[in-house]
């Protein structure tokens, strides 16, 4: 099971993706039909494997070990310092506050979404491709899944 989360990992974000999200210390949560449902560490959740398309959403653990992983701008969507703060708190990122993107993400990406230090304040989905989110100025860029900052 451990590989095969492992390809999946590196298929989705990038090689190395896999060893880096993944050690030999994660255990699994298996469905009903015994599949791999959640991937743990030490109980808290890494990522989760979605049966609809067999792609990992990431929990808080497994954005910070791919933000450590992997250098500036890569799964990167950068936020203004105004938005920062909503966006961390789980509030969606709308595209006229997004100020760059990972040219290599795809609209339905799972992303890292970071303000202007690249400090990472939450993940999501990204709804457009980077060049939408830059030119936009209305409309979502990403939902974000789940927000790291305390909510004011």
């Amino acid at each position: 099971m451990l590989r095969r989360v492992r390809i999946i990992a590196d298929y989705q974000f990038g090689p190395g993706a896999g060893e880096s999200l993944f050690p030999e210390t994660v255990t699994f949560v298996l469905s009903r039909t015994r599949r791999v449902s959640q991937v743990l560490d030490g109980g808290i959740r890494v990522a989760t494997l979605r049966a609809s398309d067999g792609l990992f959403t990431l929990g808080e653990l497994g954005a910070r070990r791919l933000h450590a992983f992997f250098s500036y701008p890569k799964l990167r969507v950068i936020v203004n310092a105004e938005s920062a703060p909503f966006v961390g708190a789980g509030r969606t990122a709308f595209a006229k506050h997004v100020i760059n993107a990972d040219p290599d993400l795809r609209a339905q990406d799972e992303v890292l979404l970071v303000d202007e230090r690249d400090a990472l304040i939450a993940t999501g989905r990204a709804l457009l491709s980077p060049l939408e989110m830059c030119a936009f100025n209305k409309g979502v860029a990403v939902k974000t899944r789940q927000g790291f900052l305390e909510a004011d």
